[in-house]
């Protein structure tokens, strides 16, 4: 299985980027997508999640601004950032709980990061 997230960037404060994430391989299910940051000298932060149920999760300090959607059938998930603060830089890792072809449990599985820089 694979995950591969794009659409970081640099970004003035107040713009908005959409960060992708596409999961490929023996994929029979997946129950939940979503998206972790880690800023330098910071760990590792939920941003925001979603079920393949629909149900979502933000941290606390995005909500308002960014939002998550998904495309099952393509096993894809979205983070939309719009008002871009410079506190959003870090490096954004996509997520997910994975169930793969002839296996009964969900692992979890992570992307490579995509930078997100928002700085005037």
């Amino acid at each position: 299985v694979q995950l591969q997230a794009s659409g970081g960037g640099l970004v003035q404060p107040g713009g908005s980027l959409r960060l992708s994430c596409a999961a490929s391989g023996s994929i029979l299910s997946v129950s939940v997508m979503g998206w972790y940051r880690q800023a330098p000298g910071k760990q590792r932060e939920l941003v925001a999640a979603a079920t393949s149920g629909g149900k979502t999760n933000f941290a606390d300090s995005v909500k308002g601004r960014f939002t998550i959607s998904g495309d099952n059938a393509k096993n894809t998930v979205y983070l939309q950032m719009n008002s871009l603060k410079p506190e959003d830089t870090a490096v954004y890792y996509c997520n997910a709980d994975i169930r793969t072809r002839g296996s009964y449990f969900y692992n979890q599985y992570w992307g490579q990061g995509t930078q997100v820089t928002v700085s005037s």
